[in-house]
């Protein structure tokens, strides 16, 4: 009988590995707070119109690659592909645009799923974390929001990144240029792939996403977004670079810059890798302006502002870079013990150290003291406990420094207080 092997495009998070993700996953905890965006917790599976009204039915997202189905009541659901269309469905329908602290701040972290060619960092299911800024139209929340991210990759030790950043403008900005594009790839249309074709008229900014074009000559000449900004757009666009200056972020203008969803405008950027051996696939985290989202949901008008990262791309770049993070690796105590009511009596006793807030283990196999000396330097324990039926017998306990070799006795009903005070 064959063996069942995880999905394609899956991957299993083992201990030893899972230590990584855990301290990115409590770095942006403690930034969040720093920041204060709250955490939000959303459905991993919304109604599919979530999807094609925010996301936008052009977009390689919804039409190839969103995991959708029928439950038995018939509704058509998505497991979701990004967190953005949740948090503002939720931002809706929770009412929360009438919350007294305005802009509302939150953030997310967890499994998105997308139909796509798995390779190197990029998944089936794949984990995220992200933030949105909901109910400001101010430039400095578009700053904060970039340096929240910013801060992230540089305190876990990130060196060689790259932040490009760009404006789609607003409306009649992008009004402007839609009508720009459309005239200028429109004479020679049929030279491009089927899905561009069908964005000509429905959004032709998404063309210039297009991988499989890219290098097409009519991409290089392309009418810029930058050409067609009205004045309160370059205004806006003008605030956020000199905030960024302002919290010494550099950054790069790419006028070429397009986010792959239909629901951004104004700022728009990504923040890449430099580092070598990275991979073709540079992008770390992607984010922007959202204006107009809300409503398209059902809501009020509530601008606003967001990013999401991949945390599997996060730990690729740290190891293109060669950073070793600080995982805790080592145990406070292992209990060996001989005899059986000697082994009896560990079982409370490393409940206590465990109480007390120390890592702590014993043998479960019945193995020889020897045995057990070579699980507990496995466990790279700090110390070893050693309980036999005579140390029993006169209520002591002999504590071993697995560092210096050294070995103290300790009276057993004291232990823990004994085992705390050598830990300060």
């Amino acid at each position: 009988m064959a063996s069942i092997r995880i999905p394609r495009g899956t991957q299993d998070i083992l201990p030893g590995e899972i230590e990584k993700w855990q301290l990115i996953e409590e770095k942006a905890r403690e930034l969040c707070e720093k920041f204060q965006y709250n955490e939000i917790r959303t459905p991993i599976f919304e109604h599919t119109e979530l999807f094609l009204r925010s996301v936008g039915d052009t977009t390689d997202i919804v039409q190839k690659e969103m995991y959708t189905f029928e439950d038995r009541g018939e509704r058509s659901l998505t497991l979701r592909p990004e967190g953005t269309a949740a948090v503002v469905r939720s931002f809706v329908e929770n009412k929360m645009f009438g919350h007294a602290g305005q802009p509302v701040k939150l953030y997310y972290m967890g499994p998105m799923f997308r139909y796509e060619r798995p390779q190197a960092g990029r998944y089936r299911q794949f984990v995220q974390f992200g933030v949105e800024a909901i109910g400001s139209n101010d430039p400095a929340i578009d700053a904060e929001v970039i340096a929240l991210a910013m801060t992230l990759y540089k305190e876990m030790g990130l060196k060689k990144l790259k932040l490009i950043i760009n404006s789609l403008g607003d409306k009649e900005s992008r009004t402007a240029h839609r009508e720009a594009l459309i005239n200028h790839f429109k004479p020679r249309i049929g030279e491009f792939c089927t899905d561009c074709q069908n964005r000509l008229t429905k959004n032709p900014m998404r063309i210039l996403d297009c991988k499989q074009d890219r290098d097409h000559e009519l991409m290089k000449s392309a009418p810029s977004i930058i050409d067609y900004l009205n004045g309160d757009s370059k205004k806006y666009f003008e605030k956020v670079q000199q905030y960024l200056t302002d919290l010494d972020i550099a950054f790069e203008v790419d006028p070429n810059l397009v986010r792959g969803l239909d629901y951004y405008n104004h700022t728009a950027f990504e923040i890449m890798s430099e580092a070598e051996g990275f991979g073709a696939i540079t992008t770390l985290c992607g984010g922007g302006r959202y204006n107009g989202l809300t409503e398209e949901i059902g809501g009020p008008e509530a601008p606003g502002i967001g990013f999401a990262l991949s945390i599997e791309r996060f730990i690729a770049a740290l190891e293109a870079e060669q950073i070793k993070l600080p995982i805790k690796e080592k145990i406070d105590c292992y209990l060996v013990s001989l005899g059986e009511e000697a082994k009896d009596y560990t079982v409370g006793l490393l409940q206590k150290l465990r109480l007390a807030g120390y890592s702590a283990e014993r043998d479960y196999l019945d193995r020889k003291i020897k045995a057990q000396f070579k699980a507990a330097d496995r466990a790279n324990a700090k110390y070893v406990a050693i309980l036999g039926e005579d140390e029993l017998k006169v209520n002591k306990i002999n504590l071993k420094s697995m560092e210096t070799g050294e070995q103290t006795e300790v009276q057993l009903d004291t232990f823990v207080e004994k085992f705390t005070e050598l830990n300060k």
